[in-house]
């Protein structure tokens, strides 16, 4: 407010408004200022790889898909206060990361804490906390992020001491905080991830229990960026490139000197 009054003043009385709109100027400032600057805050804090948006999807690659339902995980955080959780299946390169980067960016500008972790580098968080007997505190500490992200779960190794934190995390925030999952295997191989069974199944069970399932079916979206990369060098070499042929008086006067 001390730094923009005289200006708006100046604007007030050009304008002759009363006093309480000059007030309500200033206030409206201050109040984006703050908004401003505890987003960023929250942005910083969420870890989010890249600024991915839904506005910044390639929703064209995705032949036949409805982006509905994630939309409305975007616009609407009710489903973050019932602890409801979001999968998000597909191959490689379909843009799950993207996609839970922005659906997550967008709950942060609703006013919620989001925290973004590679499976891989959580795991080890867990297991860390696990080894010092902090575990049960490293979870609780979780529970301040209204959303948690965990990107590529497939890529977690299948033994007893990783599996079971993630179990134990999965158990820990079922029915009371949401999780945003992203994996390249479906539910019929995540035998692969966990160490038995019955955890495989008592995991599935929890995250599946209340939650919207996105399944996405498309090639490579990296891959198929390298391919028209690709065609366009080769086409650009092609009109570029001209055959080269040989002047028939050249060759006549090498013959004859050769001669």
């Amino acid at each position: 407010m001390l730094t923009h009054w005289e200006t708006l003043e100046h604007q007030a009385m050009q304008k002759q408004w009363s006093y309480a709109q000059f007030l309500l100027a200033l206030c409206e400032i201050e109040v984006e200022r703050r908004w401003s600057q505890r987003l960023k805050r929250a942005l910083n804090e969420a870890q989010f790889p890249s600024a991915k948006t839904l506005s910044t999807f390639d929703w064209s690659h995705l032949d036949g898909f409805n982006p509905a339902p994630l939309m409305q995980l975007a616009t609407d955080s009710g489903w973050l206060k019932r602890a409801e959780n979001c999968l998000i299946f597909g191959p490689s390169g379909v843009g799950k990361t993207h996609l839970a980067c922005a659906v997550a960016r967008a709950i942060v500008e609703l006013g919620l804490r989001a925290k973004f972790f590679a499976a891989t580098t959580l795991v080890q968080t867990l297991q860390q906390a696990k080894r010092q007997l902090l575990l049960p505190n490293t979870l609780k500490k979780l529970d301040r992020y209204d959303l948690l992200i965990i990107d590529d779960l497939g890529y977690v190794k299948k033994s007893e001491a990783e599996t079971s934190v993630l179990f134990e995390l999965i158990a820990h925030r079922y029915e009371r905080k949401s999780l945003l999952v992203t994996a390249n295997q479906p539910f019929s191989q995540w035998n692969a991830i966990f160490a038995d069974d019955m955890m495989t199944v008592a995991a599935v069970d929890r995250l599946v229990h209340h939650a919207l399932i996105v399944e996405l079916q498309a090639d490579s979206y990296r891959k198929r960026s390298a391919d028209k990369r690709s065609q366009t060098r080769d086409t650009s070499q092609n009109t570029h490139s001209e055959p080269i042929t040989q002047n028939p008086d050249l060759i006549h006067t090498d013959n004859c000197r050769d001669n």
